[in-house]
C-alpha cells in the first residue's frame, strides 16, 4: 500500500477531499518523523512503537577477500516494534 493508495482509501470511506487527506496524512508523517529524530518514543497503541536503536561498531569482512577488514562505524536506526493486537492479526492470517 502506497500513500496514495491510503489517501484514496480514506477519502473515499469518508467523502473527505483527497488533497484534504493527503494533507492530513503528510503532517502526521512529518510529526511522527520529527519525533523519531529527535528519539522520542512513538507509540499508537494496537498499533506499534518507533524508536531509535544504536548499532554498536563492528568489524566487517568481503567474503571475497576474507582477510580483508573493514570497520563498520556505530549508526542510528529507526525499529518498529508491532503492538499486540497487529502481531495477532498477522499471526492469524
Amino acid at each position: 500500500m502506497t500513500k496514495r493508495d491510503l489517501v484514496m482509501r480514506i477519502s473515499q470511506e469518508t467523502g473527505l477531499i483527497q488533497e484534504d487527506v493527503y494533507a492530513v496524512i503528510q503532517k502526521t508523517l512529518d510529526y511522527i518523523t520529527d519525533a523519531v529524530v529527535e528519539h522520542k518514543h512513538v507509540e499508537f497503541r494496537d498499533f506499534g512503537v518507533f524508536e531509535v536503536h544504536t548499532r554498536k561498531k563492528r568489524i566487517g569482512r568481503n567474503p571475497k577477500k576474507p582477510d580483508m577488514v573493514v570497520e563498520i562505524p556505530e549508526r542510528k536506526v529507526v525499529k518498529f516494534k508491532p503492538g499486540r493486537k497487529m502481531k495477532k492479526l498477522v499471526l492469524n492470517s
